[in-house]
């Protein structure tokens, strides 16, 4: 084939994920060891003879792993076989000292499943091939440059051990940004289920698996068929850290892939590391498969039954049928409640308010002012969730009109976010009691006496005028006067 003839093939990208998640648990998989470092931990300190592989050291299952995979399975609706059971997986691993992994091979614990998700305005279903229990390795820290340019690297057995879950894809995704999309849902679900903490550092780390073929292999709902996937030789990334991680990295492997496909060079088959500094993957080694890895059965864990067990496992409600719930139940708008139930901690601290105030003036107080107010401060709902009450009280005193919305809003909101004052404190610091009624009627004359040239401006028609003098009277007051109240004085004495 000639360079010109491949420049005119419509190719499409064909790409499956494997994403690593790590799982909520006090004690590592196997072994007693802590999974909460400390801030000035030290590095290989976290560790112990299972989780460093030592002669005569014998794994023990974490059973809080094992419910958090469960309650994953459910929410994925999966299949969760009444047995299931661990191998061991050969491959050298700098950062697992034994040389091999503790995984599940081809008994996963959860089999089959489903993602549905929205992308562009659309919704899109990516089918789940699997998902297994493993222990993580080590951390590798490359002094001095990147994987493929550092002087040396250091490893730190503290994360070793630490219990993962392998969420395996069909490879339904024909884009980097459906990838995206389909990551962050991923994750809206596992926060909801309460086994995942997307602030943790490493705590959600991606391999993605992508193919170019001819779109005219793709049939009309989308579909590859085997010996199309099989023909196809197909990249693996590894590396990536965050979901704008795996968009960047896919976009930047299709590039790459598509461009040597148009100058007539045969894509290789290899695993590839996607270096986020340098917005580039750069080649590693040649991707090996499935025989590569030599498993056989885990001698030291007996297989694991959960037959019964699962059935007692409670999950949540999920996201989507949260969300429809708010639109029900509380009233409101598709945005709204998808504002508002973007994690289960805003859904929670919303429902709270709810139960006290109208539904729409407390979606107003969280979605907006609220979450606008924490995101223009690179906080989250979680740095605040300790002072509901607070909040409460602040929504009370313009719900009451003891405050204006604008200074509750402009000054109360933002002192608490800023100073970690109470809303008493700060209307009584900056004399934000609504003024009274006769204040308010004398501030109205003073600006309608002080101003005759907008008087006369109003009548004449000019839609400012009152806009001006409603700012004289806010002003005179110290922005306390409700405006609306002030608009409608001015307007009865302008045309009394």
């Amino acid at each position: 084939m000639t360079a010109q003839t491949a420049e005119q093939r419509d190719l499409t990208a064909v790409i499956g994920l494997e994403v690593h998640v790590q799982l909520e648990t006090e004690t590592k998989i196997f072994c007693g060891c802590s999974t909460q470092p400390d801030d000035d931990e030290e590095p290989n300190t976290r560790t112990c003879p299972v989780c460093l592989g030592l002669p005569g050291a014998l794994p023990v299952l974490n059973e809080g792993a094992v419910e958090a995979a469960v309650k994953v399975g459910k929410a994925l609706g999966s299949e969760i076989p009444e047995e299931t059971r661990f191998h061991r997986k050969n491959y050298y691993y700098p950062d697992l000292p034994k040389n091999f992994q503790i995984t599940q091979y081809d008994a996963p614990i959860c089999d089959s499943g489903e993602i549905e998700f929205g992308v562009d305005g659309d919704r899109r279903t990516v089918e789940i091939e699997r998902a297994h229990l493993e222990e993580d390795p080590g951390s590798l820290s490359h002094a001095g440059g990147s994987i493929d340019t550092a002087e040396y690297t250091l490893i730190d057995y503290n994360r070793a051990g630490t219990p993962l879950m392998e969420i395996v894809t069909a490879p339904d995704f024909r884009s980097a940004a459906e990838a995206r999309a389909f990551l962050a849902k991923l994750t809206e679900v596992l926060e909801y289920l309460g086994v995942f903490d997307v602030t943790r550092n490493g705590s959600l780390r991606v391999d993605a698996n992508l193919s170019i073929v001819d779109a005219a292999e793709v049939d009309e709902g989308g579909g590859i068929d085997e010996e199309t996937l099989e023909s196809a030789n197909r990249t693996e990334v590894k590396n990536i850290s965050s979901h704008k991680g795996a968009e960047k990295a896919l976009a930047y492997e299709e590039t790459r892939q598509k461009n040597a496909i148009q100058r007539g060079r045969e894509v290789e088959q290899e695993t590839r590391h996607w270096d986020e500094s340098r917005g580039i993957t750069v080649s590693m080694r040649s991707k090996e498969e499935e025989k590569d890895y030599r498993y056989f059965r885990e001698a030291d864990l007996p297989p694991l039954r959960v037959s019964g067990w699962k059935e007692e496992i409670e999950i949540p409600e999920l996201p989507d049928a949260r969300r429809e719930r708010f639109r029900e139940e509380y009233g409101l708008d598709a945005e709204s409640a998808s504002k508002l139930t973007s994690t289960k901690q805003v859904a929670d601290f919303y429902e709270r308010i709810a139960e006290k105030f109208d539904s729409g003036l407390a979606a107003t107080w969280v979605a907006d002012n609220l979450l606008g107010e924490l995101h223009y401060r690179d906080m989250a709902i979680t740095d605040v969730t300790d002072r509901l009450g607070e909040f409460t009280r602040l929504v009370e005193l313009v719900d009451t009109g003891e405050i204006t919305v604008k200074n509750a809003e402009e000054v109360v909101l933002r002192r608490m976010l800023d100073d970690r004052l109470d809303p008493e404190t700060v209307v009584e610091s900056e004399g934000l009691g609504k003024t009274d009624d006769d204040a308010v009627a004398a501030a109205v004359s003073d600006a309608i006496e002080e101003n005759p040239d907008a008087v006369e401006d109003y009548h004449a028609g000019e839609d400012g005028a009152l806009n001006f003098l409603v700012g004289q009277v806010m002003a005179e007051t110290g922005g306390s006067a409700d405006p609306g109240t002030v608009n409608e004085l001015l307007r009865e004495r302008l045309e009394g």
